[in-house]
């Protein structure tokens, strides 16, 4: 067991290591697409797409007041966009009951494949 446990903490320390140089590699590219004007780039036989998309961001004294059932706050215990989402889907809520609630939030994602 020492040497599993050994293992996951190296591996934990490598995964933050990993998604630190991925969060700066990912400010620089969206950064000098931004700078060029735009949307995408090719180099080196990789292409890379910045994608647009808004997420909503709710506020939890809003949202319990707008649920038309009190009990489904249990389901949600905390604004989750996923379940949010699926029980709109489910026609457990309505778009009408949110409204007010949330504010949207432009976030750019970035997408990098190899030609």
């Amino acid at each position: 067991m020492d040497q599993q446990l050994k293992r996951y903490y190296q591996l934990k320390n490598k995964h933050k290591e990993i998604e630190q140089e991925l969060a700066e590699l990912r400010a620089e590219i969206t950064g000098f697409c931004a700078g060029q004007g735009e949307a995408g780039l090719e180099a080196g036989g990789y292409r890379a797409k910045l994608v647009l998309q808004e997420r909503k961001e709710y506020d939890e004294e809003k949202l319990y007041a707008a649920l038309p059932d009190p009990q489904l706050w249990r389901l949600l215990a905390r604004p989750d966009s996923a379940k949010i989402a699926s029980l709109l889907k489910l026609g457990v809520l309505k778009d009408e009951h949110l409204q007010g609630t949330f504010q949207a939030k432009t976030v750019t994602l970035l997408h990098v494949e190899k030609k």
